[in-house]
């Protein structure tokens, strides 16, 4: 009992000392994210060339109708909670003991800007825990908006096309301040898997899940975009 308890402490520490310096974020976006490396090696592997599309854009001006829609698929507490949502990660690994394997995901939007920029979409619990210390760290360090902000410009919403105004315009011809109610829940419903659902050509799956998002989208506001909002 003392040995396990001593390894389980050593991890502990292993993952602490190990963290990312996430203050740097503060006022510079990151040039790029472990997940697009991750995408990188594989059209490697398969003899292809990378493909990074990427068009940064300032919280303000992206549509307050694709905050709403992105809150709604993937984080209605976010505003609420420091990080992590207990009850939704306690519903997660209670689902994952009595499959006997990992499946659900049941994380924040912070602990989904974590994985993109830090680590691996790899189940291991090792994995899992730094991304809740890390999410803690993004918490701490930077404000609600700016993490959000963060999140909606690097995440994957096609093949290697990365951010809300890259997938705008790839999919609808316009900003991502211009996206309408309809269109926000598209990208909203597609990020579940951005590399088979097309919100420009959406299967009925995603048209079910659009539907649902709208109809929540007033429920879920994000603060006033103002630049003291991020920093």
């Amino acid at each position: 009992m003392l040995g396990v308890l001593g390894v389980g402490f050593g991890c502990l520490v292993y993952v602490y000392l190990t963290l990312p310096d996430v203050r740097p974020l503060r006022t510079g976006n990151p040039t790029t994210t472990a997940f697009m490396e991750l995408r990188a090696q594989e059209a490697r592997a398969h003899g292809q060339a990378p493909r990074v599309v990427q068009r940064w854009v300032g919280y303000g001006r992206i549509s307050p109708h694709l905050k709403r829609a992105v809150l709604v698929a993937e984080d209605d507490a976010f505003w609420q909670h420091d990080g992590i949502d207990v009850d939704q990660l306690r519903e997660s690994i209670e689902t994952d003991w009595t499959r006997g394997r990992f499946l659900r995901g049941g994380s924040t939007i912070t602990q989904q800007l974590a994985k993109n920029l830090y680590l691996s979409p790899s189940r291991n619990p090792l994995r899992k825990l730094r991304e809740l210390f890390i999410a803690r760290r993004l918490e701490a360090e930077l404000k609600k908006a700016r993490i959000f902000e963060l999140y909606l410009n690097v995440i994957e919403w096609g093949d290697g096309m990365y951010g809300v105004e890259a997938a705008a315009r790839a999919y609808f011809h316009k900003s991502a301040a211009e996206l309408s109610p309809e269109e926000s829940a598209l990208l909203a419903a597609a990020i579940i898997n951005p590399r088979v659902l097309n919100p420009a050509h959406p299967s009925g799956r995603l048209l079910r899940r659009q539907q649902l998002i709208l109809r929540r989208m007033g429920v879920v506001l994000p603060p006033e975009d103002t630049a003291d909002e991020l920093w």
